[in-house]
């Protein structure tokens, strides 16, 4: 159905309306909106062309925005990595005193078969984030990375990038649940995304999600009659959890992509 005259002028206005450039920059996936603003500060950004050196600047969302030399260089620099987090840690700063997974981000957890790849830098926990969350009683693929781009590609409110996990529960599956787990339920009054699931054995699911909201998992299985006892993530887009020992980390190699 075409959109009636108000949401035309809705859509209109949205166009020619101007918006702050690092939101803008944002958006289109160049950095996070905090990178945007230290960028513009140190005069690293054009919008059409000119040099933007204030923070809060407007400009329309057809404007075309470039990076400085400077600006993708430092981008260059930044580091992405996964860790096979354990069972007992988060992966976002608690107030409970429970031990934080980028706490496990040491020389002595590196996973180097061969001493392959570079030695790990203690520089490299500067602006380290976990891009998603791991519930404390879950394991697997944990990413972290210094990198806003890579953040926003994972966990950006139109993110698609596929998460798959490995799922052991204990119950008796209502009848049609298996159906529902793919598409049907909700959470928090919002209808969740289609899902793929499907048993891999007895007594473990299979599931690939294109979101992540809060416990979800474990929240879906509750709906269908199933209690979840184990969850491992071990892939996230195109990058696999594989050999990677538990408690241990590497960096993203080259070539890999989320």
């Amino acid at each position: 159905m075409a959109p009636g005259p108000a949401g035309r002028r809705d859509t209109m206005r949205s166009i020619m309306e101007p918006v702050r450039i690092s939101k803008l920059m944002a958006q289109r996936g160049l950095c996070s909106r905090r990178e945007a603003d230290a960028y513009i500060e140190r005069g690293w950004v054009r919008v059409d062309g000119r040099i933007v050196s204030e923070l809060g600047t407007k400009a329309l969302p057809s404007a075309r925005i470039t990076l400085e030399r400077q600006a993708a260089r430092r981008q260059t620099d930044k580091v992405t990595l996964i860790l096979n987090k354990p069972v007992g840690y988060v992966s976002h700063q608690s107030d409970k005193g429970y031990r934080l997974a980028v706490s496990l981000i040491q020389a002595r957890t590196q996973y180097r078969p061969g001493h392959g790849g570079p030695a790990f830098d203690p520089a490299h926990l500067r602006g380290l984030a976990p891009a998603g969350r791991l519930d404390i009683d879950s394991q697997g693929l944990l990413v972290l990375t210094q990198d806003g781009r890579i953040a926003r590609q994972l966990i950006g409110d139109d993110s698609s990038i596929e998460k798959e996990y490995l799922v052991r529960v204990e119950g008796r599956l209502s009848a049609g649940g298996l159906a529902l787990l793919n598409h049907g339920l909700s959470l928090d009054g919002q209808a969740l995304r289609p899902a793929k699931v499907q048993w891999q054995n007895e007594d473990q699911l299979h599931f690939i999600l294109r979101e992540g909201r809060k416990r979800q998992i474990r929240r879906m299985c509750e709906q269908v009659g199933l209690k979840v006892v184990g969850l491992k993530r071990v892939r996230m887009g195109g990058v696999v959890l594989g050999d990677l020992p538990v408690g241990q980390w590497r960096y993203l190699r080259p070539g890999e992509r989320f």
